[in-house]
């Protein structure tokens, strides 16, 4: 239960440390990932460099670290570069996959009806290629974030009571699939253990839930077989209450329930549904106050929830639970006081991209040592978001989206604006 922003200050010089103390703890463990981690590879594997503070808004209207650079990749219902694919309106979940003969792959869903993926190629200077599609609006609809798997395809969610997950090749050869295993829920992310593939999935609701597909077959040819398998929700050994109370931070054990019907019809708009949603089947279960990102790093499964502004770590082998970055513990102006989508470094720093209704809306940095600071900031853009961070993979480009751009006023499905923010990211 969230208190007064009263309650903050009074504590905040007793809790702005611990936080700090806490969250570099947490993180510090963090080696180099290995295989596909969206971040873009393994050239990046320093940590964050030292950069900052932000300087003055540019041209685009973007604030970028001193001797960094911005450009517009691509912007809504305008031609991608000196191709004639139209970009998207709304971007959302992205992330980048190397090209095997050279360059890279940036994708990039449609929140929106009709949703679908496109995709980006640019060759090893950044520069575009080409642009095409991965999944067609006609076949989808509100997809919102998603997720890498460690066998190179995107996971494309779709976030409405019935939506699902397609699985969508980023060089736009194979056919995409949807995946009604994992589940038909407001979808918004996914993460894939290498080690098991068991995947991770958050729902975007207010008492949404945390879900594990445990595929009957997890391994057929260095892939799992999702077509069968067991949709579990997450049950925290603790009270709701305990869970949700400010200053909570965990470890607590967790125990997975098999949900029964993991398709339940629903139909869009109605408040009554024809059969029970998914988040509702298993009552014992924990609510997660507007699950987001979600990602898979070093044997920990991060997550994080809008509604309470939480980051959490799921350890899968010690089947346990806590969270490592509350607002509350960064009184009285946190630098990051939304959550949203979320990627990991290969160097083991998280970023974090903020969705709020203020007009600085930034992508941050949580480093292994305890530093939290901006590494953009968009200005002038309110009722926009960040969207689809993505490192290409030589750690020298910084992809995201504005979702509905400048001068939109939270309007959907007129607007949308990709960027690219390069130079020095990462120190050796």
């Amino acid at each position: 239960m969230r208190t007064s922003f009263n309650r903050r200050q009074v504590l905040k010089f007793g809790v702005h440390g611990l936080g700090l103390l806490a969250l570099g703890q947490a993180l510090a463990g963090c080696g180099g990932s290995s295989g596909a981690d969206g971040t873009g590879g393994s050239a990046a594997r320093g940590q964050l460099s030292r950069i900052g503070p932000l300087g003055a808004p540019d041209a685009n209207g973007l604030r970028v670290p001193p001797g960094f650079t911005c450009r517009v990749i691509a912007q809504a219902n305008r031609p991608v570069g000196n191709t004639l694919f139209l970009w998207h309106t709304d971007p959302d979940g992205g992330a980048v996959y190397p090209h095997p003969e050279g360059g890279w792959i940036y994708v990039s869903n449609r929140e929106f009806l009709p949703g679908g993926v496109n995709a980006i190629r640019f060759d090893a200077q950044g520069e575009i290629v080409s642009a095409y599609n991965i999944l067609p609006g006609l076949l989808t609809r509100i997809n919102c974030a998603g997720g890498v798997t460690p066998w190179g395809t995107w996971m494309s969610c779709e976030e409405w009571d019935g939506g699902t997950v397609w699985e969508c090749d980023p060089f736009g050869i194979a056919l995409p699939q949807q995946h009604l295993s994992l589940g038909s829920f407001a979808h918004e992310a996914v993460a894939v253990d290498p080690a098991t593939h068991i995947l991770y999935l958050t729902e975007d609701q207010g008492d949404g839930r945390f879900y594990r597909f445990v595929p009957d077959t997890p391994n057929v040819g260095a892939r799992p077989d999702l077509s069968r398998g067991r949709l579990q929700v997450m049950q925290v050994q603790a009270t709701q209450q305990e869970v949700d109370t400010e200053g909570s931070r965990g470890p607590w054990s967790v125990r997975w329930l098999d949900v029964p019907n993991p398709n339940p019809a629903q139909l869009p708009g109605l408040p009554i549904q024809p059969q029970t949603p998914t988040r509702q089947q298993v009552p014992e279960s924990t609510a997660f106050d507007g699950g987001e990102g979600l990602w898979y790093h070093e044997g920990i499964v991060y997550f994080s929830t809008k509604g309470d502004r939480r980051i959490w770590a799921h350890d899968p082998a010690r089947d346990s639970l806590r969270i490592i970055y509350d607002d509350f513990f960064h009184p009285p102006e946190p630098v990051l006081d939304s959550v949203d989508n979320i990627v990991f470094t290969p160097g083991g720093d998280l970023i974090v991209v903020e969705d709020k209704s203020e007009a600085n809306q930034q992508a941050v940095a949580l480093t292994r040592d305890g530093r939290i600071f901006p590494i953009i900031e968009l200005v002038g853009q309110d009722g926009s978001e960040v969207t689809g961070p993505a490192f290409s993979p030589d750690g020298r480009h910084f992809y995201f989206s504005s979702q509905r751009g400048p001068g939109a006023n939270g309007q959907s499905g007129t607007a949308g604006i990709t960027y690219c923010v390069s130079g020095p990211w990462f120190a050796p």
